[in-house]
């Protein structure tokens, strides 16, 4: 096997040389590395410079860089595992190059979690994580970081497969990037209060074709309870763009839409509470530019949107409502401070680029969009 060196932040790796002709050359090594995922890696390794956990699990590692970087770049001590033997003496050589407190293993991710506790878990899979959940919840004393890349099935491209991975009805809408991450962390949710215990999300997004979130976890009853509160359902009218938020059950109150008086359909059961804490951002952005990463311009401009994004359950792309209204969509600048002007908070979102989060109600959205171009008209 041929390898190459590769640096990430400041951790220089081996990696086996991929054929970059390929559509996804990753899959072409015999030990998987995505290039493509730096930029969550990068924001794994901030996030672990202010938690400072006792030990972190990197549960699927396959060449071990996500593991390898914590260990050089945090101090924090680290245990990289894979089960293929290949990966594994992949790891351990490079982890002799790189230096820092790693132990390195070959085991089954499920089997290892059901033997060990650990202080952070860490699971990116290559796929759904759900079949990890369970164990990764019962085994994380401090910390849950978890990675979903099947975007299809947790946004209601592929309906039938997030039903089954997820016991959770998706749908394809507008706002389909925030239900996809909503899906993923309920997944998770469901699965700590199973044994009385909760979580609190600290950093969570979408970005490309993975969803991201890093979450506190809580061992008491109380905070189980507290997370059920939080889990709940987005209800969709199938006739116009309205929706409302449920939340405290996993069964939806019928409900019917204000606007057209149709039934609306429940999105979920998924996680309706925040996304954030905004004082780890803000602390994050604060140490952002004292650490070497590849892609600290994206890293800004992403935690300075979610430092701004109100906490709602869904975005509006107001170019949507535009094409519904058959009215022309106003600049996105100009609308947002019109939307601020009248008492509402208005941001860009991170999930879309013409999506915006707002606390405004559908109509005031749509009634600002006619009145511009009213006003436009008459020019």
């Amino acid at each position: 096997m041929e390898y190459r060196l590769v640096t990430e932040g400041s951790t220089t790796f081996e990696t086996p040389v991929q054929d970059e002709n390929t559509l996804f050359p990753p899959g072409t090594a015999q030990v998987f590395y995505n290039a493509r995922m730096e930029f969550n890696r990068d924001m794994t390794v901030l996030l672990l410079v202010q938690l400072r956990p006792g030990l972190y699990l990197d549960a699927m590692a396959a060449t071990g860089v996500r593991g390898l970087r914590v260990a050089h770049e945090t101090g924090v001590s680290v245990v990289i595992n894979d089960h293929d033997p290949v990966a594994a003496a992949m790891i351990t050589a490079n982890a002799k190059t790189v230096g820092g407190s790693i132990r390195v293993t070959c085991d089954d991710a499920n089997r290892l979690m059901c033997g060990e506790r650990f202080d952070a878990i860490d699971l990116d899979p290559f796929g759904t994580p759900v079949p990890f959940l369970d164990a990764a919840a019962r085994s994380a004393k401090r910390y849950l970081f978890v990675t979903a890349t099947d975007t299809a099935p947790l946004c209601g491209a592929h309906l039938k497969a997030g039903i089954r991975r997820y016991f959770a009805t998706p749908r394809n809408t507008e706002y389909h990037a925030e239900v996809g991450l909503r899906m993923m962390m309920g997944a998770s949710a469901r699965e700590l209060v199973k044994y009385d215990r909760g979580m609190e999300p600290m950093l969570s997004f979408a970005k490309n074709h993975y969803f991201r979130s890093h979450v506190r976890v809580l061992g008491r009853v109380s905070a189980a309870d507290a997370t059920m509160d939080q889990i709940g359902f987005v209800m969709q009218c199938k006739n116009c763009l309205y929706r409302a938020e449920q939340k405290g059950s996993l069964l939806p109150a019928p409900h019917s839409c204000p606007c057209c008086g149709a039934e609306t359909e429940p999105i979920g059961p998924m996680w309706m509470g925040p996304l954030q804490d905004k004082a780890i951002l803000a602390s994050l952005l604060e140490t952002l530019p004292s650490m070497q990463f590849g892609t600290a311009k994206q890293m800004h401009k992403l935690l300075r949107q979610l430092l701004a994004e109100p906490e709602t359950c869904s975005f509006y792309d107001y170019h949507v409502i535009a094409k519904n209204l058959r009215v022309s969509p106003p600049a996105m600048d100009e609308m947002l401070a019109g939307l601020n002007d009248i008492g509402c908070s208005a941001v860009r979102t991170h999930f879309a680029v013409t999506g915006i989060k707002t606390t405004a109600p559908l109509h005031a959205v749509e009634d600002w969009i006619r009145c511009w171009n009213e006003k436009r008209n008459l020019r």
